[in-house]
């Protein structure tokens, strides 16, 4: 293998390593407009995309770990999407642009290193954003503290009436 090849798969496996997450894209009948619009709203949601000969991101994928499904997925104008965020965010994007505009087909995916198909990586796309999960998570957890400040609170404020309604009838 020469040196060029050997550079790229590195730079691959770089990106592959730093995230936890890969999608494989066909991005067949793109026009250049249109990956480059995809390509920014995915920067928007802390991801990128790009595109390297199959064979290489097959060496790549074998020397990160990944399942061997992956490779299969590697055939024609595939792109592959990474990122260092949230992986439903990143979903969510390439299901939203594929649904407006046909393309690019999502193939498949790896998350922490696990195999994901097509119908995985959508599922990703419909759950909540990390920031509505995070205040859902939230909620959940005040919830009892609320609670309990309401019932501690409570014999102090049924005194604060009945001696309020004492002083009116007394007056």
């Amino acid at each position: 293998m020469n040196a060029e090849k050997t550079t790229l798969i590195e730079h691959l496996l770089e990106k592959v390593n730093a995230s936890p997450f890969l999608f494989v894209v066909d991005y067949t009948g793109l026009t250049v407009d249109k990956f480059e619009a995809l390509r920014k709203l995915l920067r928007g949601a802390g991801a990128e995309m790009h595109v390297f000969k199959n064979t290489l991101v097959k060496k790549a994928a074998e020397r990160a770990g990944y399942p061997s499904e992956i490779g299969s997925a590697l055939t024609g104008q595939s792109a592959v999407v990474t990122g260092e965020k949230d992986v439903c965010a990143a979903a969510k994007v390439m299901k939203n642009f594929a649904d407006e505009f046909k393309k690019p087909q999502i193939k498949a995916g790896v998350l922490d290193g696990k195999y994901l198909d097509a119908k995985g990586i959508n599922t990703l796309a419909e759950l909540p954003s990390r920031e509505v999960l995070l205040s859902q998570l939230l909620g959940v957890l005040q919830a009892p503290a609320s609670t309990l400040v309401r019932l501690l609170n409570e014999p102090a404020a049924s005194l604060a009436r009945v001696l309020q309604a004492k002083s009116e009838h007394a007056a």
